[in-house]
């Protein structure tokens, strides 16, 4: 079928007036048809439905969506074109190419077998003691941005590469257990993950952890 599509599409190509609209968007279509089937002659397209790494359940996606980004090279995932897959458990995503270079572990898992918060802010111990390097993937960072820039999670305090923090923001819960502070901060994408799946479990004792703060917020009284 697809073979016959792309026949069909070449003559549209050749019958349609020189450079119009048409002819460019017939173009486009014909590459597209093209690299779908490249994609279905390719050995890799066996991969199985499911794959499990560093505690992610990996499941191979049938959407075709190109709004979504690869968690590990971060670059978009073209859905018409590429294999991809996502984690069941923490929502990772990335394409069936970046499934052997994956270093981050599940979120999930960490999240069921020690759920807590790190109750620090910021709890920075400096660039020279990840020895320059990125805190999940190992790549070298520097404040210069050379070879790559260093950003702070504020959550974990720790460094990370472009690649392992986009910038994301979050509601960081030291600051707000501490300072009644719910502005978002920038954390890693394995800070964001961990911090979206923790936001509904009920493992902060604010009565033993900060009972000052029932005298200073209001609708903490009420609660209590």
């Amino acid at each position: 079928q697809l073979r016959d599509a792309i026949e069909e599409c070449k003559q549209l190509i050749l019958a349609l007036p020189e450079h119009s609209e048409r002819q460019k968007d017939a173009v486009v279509r014909l590459i597209h048809l093209r690299l779908k089937l490249q994609e279905l002659q390719d050995p890799d397209e066996d991969e199985p439905n499911i794959r499990v790494v560093l505690e992610h359940r990996f499941y191979k996606e049938k959407s075709k969506s190109v709004k979504q980004m690869c968690d590990k090279c971060s670059t978009i995932i073209w859905g018409l074109i590429q294999t991809w897959y996502t984690c069941t458990g923490c929502y990772y995503r990335c394409h069936s190419k970046c499934l052997p270079l994956v270093s981050r572990p599940c979120v999930r898992a960490k999240v069921s077998h020690q759920a807590e918060y790190q109750l620090s802010i910021c709890p920075e111990s400096g660039l020279d003691s990840q020895d320059y390097r990125c805190a999940e993937c190992r790549a070298p960072v520097s404040l210069r941005g050379v070879p790559s820039e260093a950003r702070q999670c504020d959550y974990t305090g720790l460094y990370y590469c472009s690649s392992c923090h986009w910038n994301d923001l979050a509601v960081v819960p030291a600051r707000a257990i501490h300072n009644w502070d719910f502005e978002p901060r920038k954390v890693s994408r394995c800070s964001m993950r961990y911090l979206a799946l923790m936001v509904s479990r009920p493992v902060l004792k604010l009565r033993e952890i900060n009972p000052l703060l029932f005298n200073y917020v209001e609708e903490l009284v009420e609660i209590r």
